[in-house]
């Protein structure tokens, strides 16, 4: 792949060096020179002066060979004009766009637009190791009405089949992580004894799901 980044701070100097270690070619934009200096002297790709919004600018880097489009500057109204721009006019169809109002990125999101809300995404994980299990979930789509979470198995639903947890809990197994392994369940599955659930449900049902596993399984 081809990626056209815009910003060269710490998220897109570490980002062009990880596509760089996977064999991918980058072309990284910035309006300081000086900000290049992140990339370090091992740095292959194409380095190019000015904003990412600027279409003689993205045409410097290529933007028309390529696959992908990264704006991670340190503004959210630079990153959403370059990722519209790379999108609508050149038609790159893999933009991503970092955003530090989580408002603003739900509403671009529902453009197709994919967001990086950092602030909010840093403030979900502090919770998700802050508060109990099934308080704040793993993921939620953009329009609230999927999550998924991480759910590790009460003892009394130890030898039961993923089938039956289904059913009563009403939410789905994404797939189980057993022993350092991710196992996708299927009809003859049991629950074993350390097992860490990755469960999807519906948002308006979590607190039907999680009073079900914690009151354990019905007699069948």
């Amino acid at each position: 792949m081809h990626v056209v980044i815009m910003g060269c701070g710490r998220v897109g100097s570490t980002l062009a060096r990880s596509l760089e270690d996977r064999n991918h070619t980058v072309s990284v934009i910035d309006s300081e020179p000086d900000a290049f200096r992140r990339l370090g002297p091992d740095f292959n790709g194409d380095k190019v002066t000015g904003y990412g919004f600027d279409q003689a600018v993205l045409e410097k880097a290529g933007i028309r060979r390529a696959d992908a489009f990264a704006a991670v500057s340190s503004g959210d109204n630079s990153n959403i004009i370059a990722a519209r721009v790379a999108r609508e006019t050149f038609g790159i169809q893999q933009v991503v766009a970092r955003i530090y109002d989580p408002g603003r990125a739900e509403v671009y999101q529902r453009l197709g637009i994919t967001t990086v809300a950092t602030v909010k995404w840093t403030a979900d994980q502090v919770l998700r190791r802050l508060l109990p299990a099934g308080a704040e979930p793993d993921f939620r789509d953009p329009s609230g009405t999927i999550r998924v979470d991480q759910v590790p198995i009460p003892e009394q639903w130890v030898g039961q089949r993923t089938v039956h947890f289904q059913e009563q809990s009403g939410s789905r197994i994404a797939w189980i992580d057993r022993l350092g392994e991710g196992i996708l369940p299927n009809r003859d599955s049991v629950i074993q004894e350390g097992d860490l659930l990755h469960l999807v449900m519906r948002e308006e049902n979590a607190g039907r799901v999680f009073k079900v596993i914690d009151s354990g399984p019905e007699e069948h």
